[in-house]
């Protein structure tokens, strides 16, 4: 009997399932938004205001004591020269000292003896560009024989990020006006809005800082100009 009971149960249920249909939900689709991207650029030109370098002294002997005294005594009179330029100790800053032994050969390929290098390099910061090729000029005559990287920055370049990136929503704002209008579309809100800025790029042969001072410089420094630049992605919606 219970197993009867049982089958007359689900066949029950089975009718009132078969007797609701299938269960329908009307939801209608969202609308499409109609968008427009447009990229724009703002630039800004700075005249460097600070300059970065490294500055070294190499020597070389046969005994590897008397070479590391030849710099020592070379690396701290180019420190001191580099210092009565003007340029404050905490900017000198040492970035290498290594001492290696170089295998000499004779004509013939065998080993005629062995010679010690001592390198010791400093990494300055210039604060002052009027004074940087008479610091360049002190520094070798106290003995710096090894001089590259110059690199020229703006201290604070704040005020121009902030101008470039004005210049490059404009930009991108006359963009969007222009396509609109040819395209006779009406603009809406602002649905999207990023930038990025790109690191300063060193401009040569414009003119610079340098270009005064290096006619009376016993080395001569051109330091050129640097671009601060913006890119800003806008989207609007379209009407």
């Amino acid at each position: 009997m219970r197993t009867k009971f049982l089958v007359f149960a689900v066949l029950a249920f089975a009718l009132i399932l078969s007797a609701c249909g299938p269960t329908t939900i009307n939801q209608a689709a969202p609308d499409m938004v109609r968008t427009m991207n447009v990229n724009g650029v703002g630039q800004v030109d700075l005249t460097p205001d600070i300059a970065y370098i490294y500055i070294g002294v190499h020597d070389e002997s046969a005994v590897a004591s008397e070479a590391v005294n030849a710099n020592k005594e070379h690396t701290t009179a180019v420190i001191n020269a580099i210092k009565e330029a003007g340029v404050d100790a905490k900017d000198i800053r040492t970035t290498n000292f290594s001492i290696y032994p170089s295998q000499q050969y004779a004509p013939d390929g065998t080993i005629s003896g062995t010679v010690y290098m001592v390198d010791n390099s400093v990494y300055v910061t210039v604060r002052d560009l009027d004074s940087l090729g008479g610091l360049l000029d002190n520094a070798i005559s106290a003995g710096a024989n090894n001089v590259n990287s110059i690199q020229f920055d703006v201290a604070d370049k704040t005020a121009a990020v902030k101008e470039a990136r004005a210049k490059a929503v404009e930009d991108a704002k006359a963009q969007a006006q222009e396509m609109a209008a040819a395209a006779g579309i009406t603009l809406g809100d602002i649905q999207n809005l990023s930038f990025y800025e790109t690191s300063p790029i060193p401009m040569f042969g414009g003119k610079g800082g340098g270009g005064a001072m290096a006619a009376d410089m016993s080395v001569p420094i051109q330091p050129g100009q640097l671009t601060i630049s913006v890119n800003v992605s806008m989207t609007y919606s379209i009407k």
